[in-house]
């Protein structure tokens, strides 16, 4: 058995999310990134989009351990923009993403409470409007089975809501499945009981994937 690795969470899809305190526009745009160099890039991308706005405020997270973390104030109060960004990101759970905060100054001082408050919430609505989804660690197994088997097998999968993928129907029938690392074992006992050994299954590779 590998060493445990934690699910983690990214974004399928980008979305923007925007809040209005005290005539102040707080505009989060997301997007999905595998390196910092793609952060900054998407960082610098805002900034041109939101040339005529007073802040650019972001955090980025990077590696499914959190491995990179950066955020910046953009000249906001110390600690009232970037940090509070990076919270709701890493509150989520979410990793290999970057967000920038536009604010839009309605003419009206926040303070640093309202400031936090208002970065957090524009934070979590830009998160809210994306398609979030879990990233598991498991098992790619290729199984064989012969077509008396591949009902059961079929059975099997459904009830644990695993997706059979590239099947291939010749004299046999070949498949592919993505497992959770835990229910490895526990599913090739089943599928072996199903089929009275008939089945072959083969590990093809550890990964995550989107479960």
């Amino acid at each position: 058995m590998e060493n445990k690795k934690e699910p983690y969470k990214v974004i399928l899809q980008a979305g923007t999310g925007e809040i209005e305190e005290k005539k102040s526009r707080f505009i989060a745009s997301v997007m999905p990134v595998q390196t910092e160099e793609e952060a900054l890039g998407y960082i610098e991308a805002m900034r041109k989009q939101y040339w005529d706005a007073r802040h650019n405020c972001y955090a980025y997270v990077i590696g499914e351990k959190a491995q990179l973390v950066r955020f910046s104030d953009d000249g906001e109060p110390s600690g009232t923009a970037g940090k509070p960004i990076l919270e709701v990101l890493l509150g989520a759970e979410v990793r290999n993403v970057v967000v920038v905060v536009t604010r839009y100054f309605g003419g009206t001082l926040l303070g640093t409470g309202g400031l936090v408050r208002a970065y957090t919430q524009a934070a979590q609505a830009g998160i809210n409007a994306s398609d979030v989804r879990t990233m598991r660690y498991g098992t790619l197994l290729e199984i064989t089975t012969d077509y008396n088997g591949i009902g059961k097998i079929q059975y099997i999968m459904g009830l644990k809501n695993i997706i059979i993928e590239d099947a291939v129907y010749t004299d046999v029938v070949s498949f592919k499945v993505k497992i959770p690392y835990e229910e490895e074992e526990a599913v090739r006992k089943e599928v072996i009981e199903a089929t009275a050994g008939r089945a072959k299954i083969e590990k093809i590779e550890n990964l995550y994937y989107i479960g």
